[in-house]
């Protein structure tokens, strides 16, 4: 599957390929004695232009009939992560910066402080592995500190299986 210029008009696209995301987060509470683990298997798009990455893909979500299109972008020390749809919101993470994001949902808005502690990008062929730790708050407020690791990789030269 390929993105198209339809979507993108200025986008000089230098290589696109279907990929499986595998998107991993995994949230410490305040006391660190508890966490919990949250895994996301979906297929996206992915594409490279200006040096940056980018991953693009949908996510339904439970009870609702509209889906979500997300827009991951990384490259050299920051991520971000762009939502439109169901949720709205555009995540950015850096290293050593704490930023602010208004995060809305169908309940409300909320809004959302990222400080980025470490962002790890480990690039090869077929397999793009970024890792980021940061603290999370709400409305300024300490949340907890999270990690999250985002594992893309090609489609058609994956060994990916899903066991019962």
């Amino acid at each position: 599957m390929r993105v198209t210029a339809v979507n993108c008009p200025d986008m000089e696209v230098t290589m696109t390929k279907e990929v499986l995301l595998t998107l991993q987060g995994l949230q410490f509470d305040q006391r660190e004695e508890n966490s919990d683990k949250i895994e996301t298997v979906t297929v996206g798009d992915y594409y490279k232009k200006n040096d940056r990455h980018y991953v693009v893909y949908e996510e339904v979500t439970e009870g609702f009939d509209c889906a979500t299109k997300n827009r991951l972008k990384f490259g050299g020390q920051m991520v971000e992560l762009t939502r439109r749809g169901l949720v709205n919101v555009h995540m950015v993470f850096q290293e050593n910066k704490k930023n602010l994001s208004n995060y809305n949902t169908p309940f409300g808005q909320i809004l959302v402080g990222i400080d980025t502690k470490r962002i790890t990008i480990d690039e090869k062929e077929d397999n793009i592995v970024v890792d980021v730790d940061y603290a999370l708050d709400i409305n300024y407020e300490f949340l907890s500190d999270c990690h999250i690791k985002i594992d893309i990789r090609s489609k058609e030269n994956s060994s990916f299986t899903l066991l019962s």
